[in-house]
């Protein structure tokens, strides 16, 4: 047997209000829950919980601490077709993008952070020889 897909994907945020911001206004994710200890987001068949790292690393929790202070990476899928538009709402929400990129493999790249300095990708599924629907 294998995982049949990626349920959560989880990054790390000290100001868990810059995040809800950046997710929920520049982004457009819908806000499933949220509290002192992190704050999840739906984002199609997954969720991308933040956590803030300095609570997530307790260990007295219900579930195994984890936590870094390390920048992490998220990409989310993006069609070709719609980088233009992505361009436009990050403008509008004044979220500078850092670097695009063409893959040899096929498809473009537009990178950009988050308040905590994680690294955010919008790429089609090309960049990995992919054509699958998302």
């Amino acid at each position: 047997m294998q995982p049949s897909k990626i349920f959560e994907t989880v990054l790390y945020a000290e100001d868990l209000a810059a995040a809800e911001w950046f997710y929920h206004e520049a982004l457009g994710l819908e806000v499933l829950k949220r509290s002192n200890l992190t704050v999840v987001f739906r984002c199609g068949g997954g969720v991308l919980l933040i956590f803030d790292p300095r609570k997530s690393a307790a260990p007295d929790r219900d579930v195994p601490s984890h936590g870094t202070t390390a920048v992490g990476h998220i990409a989310f899928a993006a069609k070709p077709g719609d980088l233009d538009a992505w361009r436009e709402q990050l403008r509008q929400a004044g979220v500078p993008i850092e670097r695009e990129v063409d893959w040899d493999e096929g498809g473009h790249s537009v990178y950009f952070r988050d308040p905590a300095g994680n690294v955010v990708e919008l790429a089609p599924p090309t960049i990995w020889g992919g054509d699958w629907e998302f």
